[in-house]
Order: C-alpha cells, then structure tokens, then sequence
C-alpha cells in the first residue's frame, strides 16, 4: 500500500465497509476532551462532538472508569432479568426530565429506535393519522423515515407506512387545519437539527401544546439531539415550559455509548404499549446504562448546563458579529450559523483541512454540536480562522 496511514485506511474503509456514508473524511485513531487525532497524527478541534454524542468530549476519565467498572462487573444480561443501572437510569431520566406520577421509561440502542417506539405508541391510541413537520428528521428505518421529510432519503424505499403528513414549521394556521380527533399524535423537533438548527418557536410549541390537548393527542418531542443539557436545560421543551406526552433520546445521553430512550410521561401514555408488543435485545443493557448514568452525573456535577448556555451565548455573540454571518440560530451548544453566501460545504472543507471539524447540514448553514465541556479558550481559534475564511472569501468575490 501506498500513501499516509490515513489514506490506507481510507482505502481499506471502502473495500470492507458498504458504502452508505460516501468516503469518510479521515480515519480518527484517538480522541481527548475536545480534539481528536487522525491516523497519521494531526489533531482537529471537535465541533461537531458525533453530531451531538461526545457530551463529555472525547476519553473522560469518569465516564470512562464507569464503563470500566461496569464492564468487569456485569455487561448484558436478557430482558428476563432487570439490573441495577437499568433501574437507576429509568429513575434518573424520569426526574430531570421532570415526568409526572406514573410516567415510564422504555430504554432503546439508539434515537432511531426510541422514534420506532413512540411510532408504535401512537399507534396504539387507535388513530390512523400521524402528523410531522417538513424539513423534519427522525431517523432512516422504516417507521423513523415515514416520518423524515427529506424526500431523497424517501422515495427509494416507497411505499412507506401510510397515514403520515406533513405540515409547515412555525405556521400556526397550517396546524390548526391539520389538526383533529382522528389524528393520533404529532412528531416534533423543538430544533430541526438536520434542517439546519432551526428552532420552533414559543408561540409555535404552545400552539401544538393547546391543540393536542384540545383533540386528544400525542405530543411526541424528538429530542434525540437536543436533550440531555444539549441546550442548555435537560430538554428543550423545559426552556418553554411545555410538557410533552412523549420525548425520545439519544445521543448524547450516552456521552459516546450507543443508548436510547423513550420517556412517557403520565400513565397513560405510559401504559400504550404492554407486555409482548415492543422489545429489544440490547436496549437498557446494564454497560450503556452505567455510560449513561457517568454522562448525566458529570453534567450534573459540574455545572454544565450553567456553562452550555454560557458558552453558546459567547459563540453566538462572536461569530454572528462576523462579516459574512448573516445570523447564529439554535440554543445551547447546538447552533446553526447561517452564511451570506451558500458555500458551507467549501468552509467545512477548509475547515477540516486547517484542524477544526464542522457540519454544513444546508448550503448556507455550518452546525456547531460540541462537547459540552467545551471552553471559550478552544473556541477562540476557530472564530478567528472562520472571520479570515469569511474575509477572504469576501476580497475573492469582490475581485472577480
């Protein structure tokens, strides 16, 4: 073989791997709080954090002893049997997410599956017809991608699961005429993280609050990617204070393990799906359940929801004062910044290129989904080496 490690890598990658992710854009070999290093030893500052996972950053020494500790203790055992961490973890997210008497906890691998779930929920209330909101995503398997509006993801693997329609984001008048008693529930992102982190706003999620409860029905908050501090609060529902019927997670929850939950709040909602109608192998499994528990002690501990909204309102300040930033949108440390020009793609290539990794989820959006840890010291050069891209970009533009 010929070429860096990285390369090589690369190479292999496409010979083994199927390819539904395209070529990667480097072989990662190690990780450490917010940077990792490639194959052939160049570091880049995490800004992307796995799209909103590595709460913790990357190689924590807390999260890590945990999943140590646990590992040599006990990792899986079958749903036969329950364990400790399970238990702790089902209790845990019940409080901070600040579910009512009666409330449950369904624990999943991943945001997809949890979407699944509370798919077959709202199936359960004996309504047909599901709404979700265009330029929404909740996941690729079937059940997930009949509620993702990104038509391309779509149409290769029609016909999906019937009775799903979309409306308008923020339009509180497409709402009022989609709604009704035959609807079972409503899919919402209070962000849409893959649309290019845009936010609902207040009046918005109030309107969908007031008429789900007007018509009987499930509010389901996506909140794979912005739950768990993400943020800033332990969910963005809390922000505004309106309670869902159920929130899915992922993500981050895990600080980097791969687990997943539904939370059903009130009984209910608790109770649509009883013994025998959903499983799953993996699913609450006592080693995710121990990262789990590592990642929300630590933000817990350290204060790190005080900090994500801190540093995301200094990143918002920063970089939207940037010539070439026509605005900074999201909350938290999950923030979209939306360029003048549509050349998102080109900066995050450059970016990449110079030691920082970036998202552009849209033409004109670059995504931010750092580790929650992140400081303004490590943010500081990327600010400046995006206000000379953005500069220099301008001077090109003008000249020709």
């Amino acid at each position: 073989m010929t070429g860096t490690l990285d390369e090589q890598g690369l190479d292999r990658y496409q010979l083994a791997l199927m390819g539904t992710f395209g070529r990667p854009l480097r072989v990662l070999a190690k990780g450490q709080g917010s940077y990792v290093w490639d194959a052939d030893g160049n570091r880049y500052l995490d800004l992307l954090g796995g799209i909103a996972v590595n709460a913790l950053g990357h190689a924590d020494p807390e999260w890590v002893a945990a999943i140590a500790t646990q590992a040599s203790t006990l990792s899986h055992v079958s749903n036969f049997f329950a364990t400790e961490p399970q238990i702790a973890l089902a209790e845990r997210l019940l409080d901070i997410c600040g579910a009512p008497e009666g409330s449950r906890v369904f624990l999943t691998n991943s945001g997809t599956e949890a979407t699944e779930a509370a798919f077959k929920m709202s199936r359960r209330t004996g309504r047909a017809r599901i709404l979700a909101l265009t330029e929404s995503f909740h996941g690729r398997s079937t059940g997930a991608l009949t509620l993702t509006y990104k038509e391309a993801y779509r149409a290769p693997f029609a016909p999906l699961a019937p009775g799903v329609d979309f409306i308008a984001p923020n339009d509180v008048a497409a709402l009022e005429a989609a709604m009704g008693d035959d609807i079972a529930a409503i899919f919402i992102e209070p962000i849409q993280g893959e649309a290019g982190v845009k936010p609902l706003s207040h009046e918005y999620l109030a309107a969908v609050r007031r008429l789900c409860d007007t018509h009987g029905v499930l509010l389901i908050a996506d909140e794979v990617q912005t739950g768990i501090g993400r943020t800033g609060t332990w969910l963005a529902m809390q922000a505004h204070g309106i309670m869902p019927d159920v929130v899915t997670l992922a993500k981050g929850l895990g600080g980097g393990f791969p687990v997943g939950a539904v939370v059903a709040f009130g009984t209910h909602t608790a109770t649509l799906l009883t013994a025998g109608q959903h499983g799953t192998t993996f699913g609450g499994n006592p080693l995710a359940s121990a990262a789990a528990l590592a990642t929300i002690d630590a933000i817990e501990s350290r204060g790190l929801l005080a900090h994500v909204k801190v540093m995301g309102e200094w990143i918002k300040a920063a970089v939207g004062a940037l010539p070439g930033v026509v605005e900074v949108r999201g909350q938290g440390l999950l923030l979209g910044i939306r360029l003048k020009a549509e050349i998102s793609a080109a900066v995050a290539a450059a970016a990449i290129e110079d030691g920082f990794i970036v998202n552009p989820p849209s033409p004109d959006t670059i995504r931010l989904a750092p580790a929650l840890t992140l400081t303004q010291a490590e943010a500081e050069p990327f600010v400046q080496w995006l206000a000379d891209y953005l500069a220099a970009h301008a001077a090109a533009t003008e000249e020709a």
